[in-house]
């Protein structure tokens, strides 16, 4: 039996398992569609092994994780005999794929909060399915607490209760602030403002490492090891071969991720001499502060040896960001 080592309770953790997914979505941060990227069960179940002794909440997506649900299902198990009910399981899916039968089968395996996320015009079905989908779930009982937000501190779980949301994504909300990554990316449909600052909210930096207002949160892509959902360039670790918790303290003593955890990436390079001022132009000139973070860890600090480079890790990235010009373009909205 593992010993609980100091830092080896974390608030949150948001996990992406797998990028498949049944739509393709211009506005979707990641690469999830039908061709999305996917690991194995097995290294699904190492990532459980490999999660922090206590976790408060542990939030599911994808991708669609009902487009994997053999996968999903076994996930849950592992974390039901791992946890028990001490820790809190959400689920995030677009609800496409929800039944009856699908949802009696997660209620039983100890999913109680359901975030349904494709109440907006980018989705396949473009809201549709909401009224079918909120007569599911009160005829299991559950109830919509979409008054009492799941993003502040001292509110950030929900036990009193099973429960479900329903949000997406429009001009003020998510895309408003979109990150430029994934297919989001691709099609230009990311937030055209470096001083934007995605770090300062939760699924941001702010806050990974904990001492903040926001709950401690990381985020595993896949495998990959983050401080926020659009994740840096380079992961912090391996969440299949590696201990979380080992990962996050590691990062924890450079004053780079300790700025991060700050909510100001655009001075993350102080200490290396690479100042705020410096963040923000760049950041500026990039469009998107998640692009002068790539830009700062191709470039100036390197994140395996938690050392300054000597050199760029992509020349070609990194001489392409610097000729980058300066965008003015507001988001694209697509019809």
């Amino acid at each position: 039996m593992r010993t609980q080592a100091p830092g080896e309770h974390f608030e949150s953790i948001y996990w992406v398992f797998t990028q498949l997914c049944n739509d393709a979505c211009a506005h979707c941060y990641n690469d999830s569609s039908p061709a999305g990227a996917r690991i194995s069960t097995a290294e699904c179940l190492a990532i459980v092994g490999n999660l922090p002794a206590r976790i408060d909440r542990l939030i599911l997506s994808g991708g669609e994780p009902l487009a994997e649900r053999p996968k999903l299902c076994a996930i849950l198990d592992a974390v039901r005999a791992r946890y028990g009910d001490a820790t809190q399981v959400m689920l995030q899916t677009n609800g496409d794929l929800l039944t009856g039968e699908i949802l009696d089968e997660l209620l039983v395996r100890g999913v109680t909060r359901f975030d349904v996320a494709s109440i907006d015009r980018y989705h396949k079905h473009a809201g549709a399915r909401r009224a079918v989908l909120e007569e599911l779930f009160r005829s299991r009982g559950m109830v919509d607490d979409a008054d009492r937000p799941l993003i502040e501190k001292a509110d950030y779980l929900h036990r009193d209760a099973v429960s479900y949301g329903f949000w997406g994504a429009n001009e003020d909300f998510w895309i408003g602030g979109n990150w430029a990554r994934g297919n989001a990316l691709r099609t230009e449909v990311w937030k055209h403002d470096g001083e934007h600052n995605f770090c300062a909210v939760l699924s941001g930096g702010r806050g990974f490492l904990g001492g903040t207002e926001l709950p401690q949160e990381i985020s595993i892509q896949l495998w990959k090891i983050n401080p926020c959902c659009p994740g840096t360039k380079y992961p912090l670790g391996d969440a299949r071969v590696e201990r979380v918790a080992d990962v996050v303290a590691r990062v924890a003593a450079s004053p780079v991720f300790a700025r991060i955890n700050e909510g100001d990436p655009y001075a993350m390079g102080e200490s290396i001499g690479v100042g705020g001022d410096h963040g923000h132009a760049r950041a500026g000139a990039l469009g998107n502060v998640c692009l002068w973070c790539d830009e700062f860890f191709t470039r100036h600090f390197d994140v395996a040896t938690l050392a300054p480079r000597t050199a760029p890790a992509d020349a070609d990235d990194a001489e392409d960001a610097e000729t980058v010009p300066a965008r003015s373009s507001p988001l694209k909205v697509l019809p």
